[in-house]
């Protein structure tokens, strides 16, 4: 397909470049602005930014565009590395090449660990109603691979670019923890912040005894609340709230005093980001998520309720909040649980978020959870934020698997010693003794592992070994993976188109709500 903005120009790209017999063009790619044609074209294994003008009277801006002059008179145009500078240049040009609020609508967050995989993400989405968020990735993936927030950014930027998408497309600093996290993603152009006040959540206030609990509600701080405990504890006193279906909310004061210890200290971390956020970067578009997913237990409805209620009292409006659902939201694999109970929750969820500004529930570790994706398409109620990342890397080494198994063996012994350790920070039950002896498997049995449950997750958690080049003998596998996945660029695609519409198929045309 070729882009509306390029397309009068299409011809003469290409008789341009039949003249340089190494340089192939993404058609979707060709854009004008000011006199001055810009596209994507490959050469070998790398991406260049070409520059020709085109216009009465332009000439090659050399100012802001780096390359090799190529060609000569009407015909000379430059041939630019598609590096930071260049992104800058383009995103000051092409306003849809700079990320957008998404808002109260479906979206899907595309995490993209190799900086590659965005085309192929595009191709899935596009016509799916779900709006994407190409540049996700936590503080932790950025330092376990290794990248700057600004190099993600970069990527969702070439990537839009490329494939000619115009739709607009959000960029979410993931898992923030600190005001200098939300700092970073600012100076970076993020739009939505996923604040995560997991270490302000006391889950052991469950099991307290009746003074213990007490003495810690007590305890809590009232001031940064604005609150006191017997305004608090007036508030919710003969709470009798309809969430739908005949379900009703009527808590207790036990579980009143227990909710709040568990997330009082979580309500004032995070008033402290957005107010954080709103005064530091006044004039920056910025929507914000919470991640209350990482507990012991799940969240319960009266919990959800409570940090909703107290957040919207103290003034922070949430684009999507990420509950910490029943069952198991294991890396890389499916749903483990009863579907029928997480459907059940799932629309009580739904109708608290209703009651407080209709934001999106957001499924955090939602990559390949194909059972819940045909529950929440079945519902075709409330908005929803998917988030995926691995699986992605895991498709880029289903590539390397079937076009250099050597190399995907080393990834996957190496990975096998790494698993000890890297699962550390990780919830999953996979065991490495029910994996094969990758030596042992050749061709469909090679490939047949990434379908595995139990060499996903190994495969998963070891990403950022294999990617950082702590380890000697994974110092060039970076470079090694990412030639691989370029030769054979188009394979990769196919194996991430495919495996995306599998991701996005249960929803059906969800549009937006």
């Amino acid at each position: 397909m070729v882009n509306g903005m390029g397309a009068q120009h299409l011809g003469n790209v290409q008789q341009l470049l039949a003249k340089e017999k190494d340089l192939t063009l993404y058609e979707s790619s060709l854009h004008e602005h000011e006199g001055i044609l810009f596209g994507i074209v490959r050469r070998g294994i790398d991406k260049l930014l070409l520059v020709w003008p085109v216009g009465n009277g332009s000439s090659l801006p050399e100012t802001e565009f780096q390359g090799e002059r190529s060609g000569s008179g009407d015909h000379e145009f430059l041939l630019c590395e598609c590096t930071h500078a260049q992104a800058e240049a383009i995103r000051k040009r092409f306003e849809f090449t700079r990320p957008v609020l998404v808002g109260k609508v479906n979206s899907y967050g595309l995490g993209d660990r190799l900086g590659n995989a965005g085309p192929a993400h595009i191709r899935a989405i596009r016509e799916t109603g779900f709006r994407p968020v190409l540049a996700q990735q936590s503080i932790r993936e950025l330092e376990r691979t290794r990248r700057t927030a600004e190099e993600v950014m970069d990527a969702a930027t070439w990537s839009v670019f490329q494939e000619g998408y115009h739709e607009g497309f959000g960029a979410d600093g993931d898992h923030l923890k600190t005001t200098d996290d939300l700092d970073r993603m600012v100076e970076a152009r993020y739009t939505m912040f996923t604040i995560d006040p997991s270490d302000y959540v006391v889950n052991k206030a469950l099991a307290m005894k009746k003074d213990e609990l007490l003495a810690a509600f007590q305890a809590l701080p009232w001031d940064e609340l604005d609150d006191s405990p017997d305004l608090l504890l007036g508030r919710y006193n003969g709470l009798d709230a309809d969430l739908g279906e005949g379900n009703r909310l009527q808590p207790d004061r036990a579980e009143v005093l227990q909710g709040m210890v568990k997330y009082g200290k979580v309500i004032a971390h995070t008033r402290m980001m957005a107010e954080y956020l709103k005064k530091t970067w006044p004039d920056h578009p910025a929507e914000l998520e919470l991640s209350v997913d990482e507990t012991d237990e799940p969240t319960t409805l009266f919990e959800h309720y409570l940090v909703a209620s107290e957040l919207s009292r103290l003034g922070v409006e949430l684009v999507s909040l990420a509950p910490r659902f029943c069952g198991d939201f294991e890396k890389g694999i499916d749903f483990k649980g009863d579907l029928e109970q997480f459907r059940e929750e799932y629309l009580q969820h739904l109708a608290i978020a209703a009651l407080f500004g209709g934001y999106k529930l957001s499924v955090h570790s939602g990559s390949d959870k194909f059972s819940v994706y045909r529950v929440v398409g079945s519902l075709r109620s409330g908005a929803v934020h998917v988030k995926t990342a691995g699986t992605s890397y895991l498709e880029a080494l289903r590539t390397v698997a079937v076009a250099d198994p050597g190399f995907f063996r080393e990834i996957m012994s190496f990975s096998l010693t790494r698993f000890e350790e890297d699962k550390k920070t990780y919830h999953i039950s996979a065991d490495v003794n029910r994996i094969p002896d990758p030596a042992t498997l050749k061709g469909a049995e090679l490939t047949a592992l990434l379908d595995d449950d139990h060499t996903r997750q190994v495969l998963h958690v070891a990403y950022g070994s294999v990617l950082s080049g702590e380890q000697p003998q994974a110092r060039t596998w970076k470079k090694r993976l990412m030639q691989v996945l370029e030769e054979n660029e188009e394979l990769h695609m196919e194996h991430l188109v495919r495996h995306f519409e599998k991701h996005l198929e249960p929803f059906g045309d969800r549009g937006q709500v």
